[in-house]
C-alpha cells in the first residue's frame, strides 16, 4: 500500500489532481507553504476552514482537505467572518487573489482589517487578472503591459500592506514565492496570532504576465523576485527614488489587540447578563 507523505495528509489527492494552474505558476507552491505551516503547528485539518472566491488562486479549496468553502466572487472575507463567529476556536483562512481581495472584495478586505476578525487572509498577487485572461488588476505595476492596458497601465497600483495597516489590520506581512521558507514562517506566524492577519505573497504568472511583459519563463519572473526583494530593515536606510519598483519584504506590523469574536462574546454575555436582571 503507498504510504502519503505527511503533505499528502492535506491534500485531496486520490480525485483532484493534476490542479488546473499552469505551469510555472506559483499558487501551488503557496499551497504547499499553507500546508507546511499548518502541519509544522501540529493544527488538526478538522479545525482549518480554508474559504475562498474566484480567481486562479481561488481554486485552491479544490484540492487541500480541510474544511474548504469555494464562494462567489470577492466575498470570501464575509463567508469567513461568518465562519469565525460560530467557530472562534477555528483557524480560518482565507485565500485570495489580488483582483478578488482589492477590486470587487476590496470593502470587505479593509472593514475586516478594521474589526480586526481573527482570520489568516493569504493575498496572491500576481499583479494580473489570471483566470479570466489577462486584465489589468488593482496591483499591476505602473506602465506593465494587460490585455486591457495593451499600451502599458495608466492606473496606480495598490499597495495592499499600507492599506492593511492604515485599515487596523494587527498583523501584516509580504514575502515572495521565491523565498517560500520565508513565506511559510510568516503564514505560521499569522496563523498563531490573534486578530486579522494578512500576508501578501508575491506569485508569478508567466502566461499571461509574464508572456505580457517580456518575462514569459518561470525562471525569470522568480530571479525578478530575487534581484527586486529588499528587506524591511534595508529599506527604512534607502531613499523613495532606490526603493522604485522594488518588492519590500518583512513583517510590517505585529500587534497584540483585542479580536473581534473575544469583543463579540463579551457584549452577549453582557447583554444576557442585563435580559436576567
Amino acid at each position: 500500500m503507498l504510504e502519503l507523505s505527511d503533505v499528502h495528509r492535506y491534500l485531496r489527492w486520490k480525485k483532484r489532481f493534476p490542479t488546473v494552474w499552469c505551469p510555472g505558476c506559483g499558487i501551488g507552491s503557496i499551497m504547499g507553504a499553507i500546508i507546511r505551516a499548518v502541519m509544522d503547528l501540529n493544527i488538526s485539518k478538522d479545525d482549518v476552514a480554508l474559504v475562498s472566491g474566484i480567481g486562479c488562486s481561488s481554486r485552491m479549496p479544490v484540492y487541500v482537505d480541510f474544511n474548504t468553502l469555494h464562494t462567489t466572487h470577492g466575498r470570501a472575507i464575509p463567508f469567513a467572518t461568518g465562519i469565525k463567529l460560530v467557530r472562534p476556536d477555528m483557524k480560518v483562512i482565507v485565500v485570495s487573489g489580488d483582483g478578488d481581495a482589492l477590486a470587487i472584495g476590496g470593502n470587505h478586505f479593509i472593514h475586516a482589517a478594521r474589526r480586526n476578525i481573527g482570520i489568516t487572509m493569504i493575498l496572491i498577487n500576481n499583479s494580473i487578472y489570471g483566470m479570466t485572461g489577462g486584465q489589468v488588476a488593482p496591483t499591476t505595476p505602473l506602465g506593465a503591459f494587460a490585455h486591457t492596458m495593451p499600451y502599458g497601465n495608466i492606473d496606480p497600483d495598490f499597495n495592499p500592506v499600507e492599506l492593511a495597516m492604515a485599515a487596523g489590520a494587527t498583523f501584516v506581512a509580504r514575502s515572495t514565492v521565491y523565498s517560500i521558507v520565508q513565506t511559510t514562517n510568516y503564514i505560521k506566524k499569522a496563523l498563531q496570532h490573534q486578530g486579522f492577519s494578512l500576508v501578501e505573497i508575491i506569485s508569478q504568472c508567466p502566461v499571461l504576465f509574464g508572456r505580457l511583459n517580456k518575462m514569459p519563463d518561470p525562471k525569470q519572473l522568480l530571479k525578478w523576485q530575487k534581484d527586486n526583494s529588499i528587506p524591511l530593515a534595508k529599506a527604512k536606510n534607502m531613499s523613495p527614488e532606490e526603493l522604485e519598483g522594488k518588492i519590500i519584504t518583512g513583517i510590517f506590523r505585529e500587534e497584540d489587540k483585542m479580536e473581534y469574536t473575544q469583543r463579540y462574546a463579551e457584549l452577549v454575555k453582557r447583554v444576557q447578563s442585563e435580559l436576567e436582571d
